[in-house]
């Protein structure tokens, strides 16, 4: 694991953050990977809130990922 990262779901709204890492099987990491959730890219939270899903933006589009999921994408705070 990357010392500083963290799970994409402790950003709070209007944080960005730089993929680092996916941790799942193969069919997540791919299913992620198509969505544009790749290593370098920029993801903003736009919404999170406790129990729900979270509202993010990446490469211009907005898409909402449930919390486990958001776990296993990996950060760097930017």
């Amino acid at each position: 694991m990357i010392a500083d990262a963290i799970p994409l779901s402790f950003l709070m709204p209007g944080e960005r953050g730089e993929i680092v890492e996916i941790r799942g099987g193969r069919g997540l990491v791919r299913r992620l990977y198509e969505m544009g959730f790749v290593p370098s890219a920029i993801v903003e939270i736009l919404v999170s809130n406790a129990a729900g899903p979270l509202l993010v933006s990446i490469n211009g589009t907005r898409m909402a990922i449930g919390r486990g999921i958001a776990m296993k994408i990996f950060v760097r705070r930017r």
